[in-house]
């Protein structure tokens, strides 16, 4: 399997374990919010550090998107 797409599974894996929710939960969030585009984009910098790190800029970033933007 390609690292980016190993590394995005683990960061799903990693933000439903962190909030207690359920994988389509967590695909729901993820979708809604943008965050496959924010990790894709990011993925240099993201893979290189750790499971809570990931967890808390993913809560960051979707916290920081416009309201507009969140569903």
């Amino acid at each position: 399997m390609n690292r980016s797409i190993d590394f995005t599974v683990f960061c799903i894996e990693s933000y439903k374990q962190a909030h207690n929710i359920s994988g389509k939960a967590a695909l729901k969030i993820f979708n809604d919010n943008k965050v496959f585009d924010y990790i894709k984009s990011f993925y240099d910098v993201l893979h290189t550090t750790g499971q809570d790190y990931i967890v808390k800029d993913i809560d960051f970033y979707i916290d920081s998107r416009p309201k507009e933007f969140k569903n």
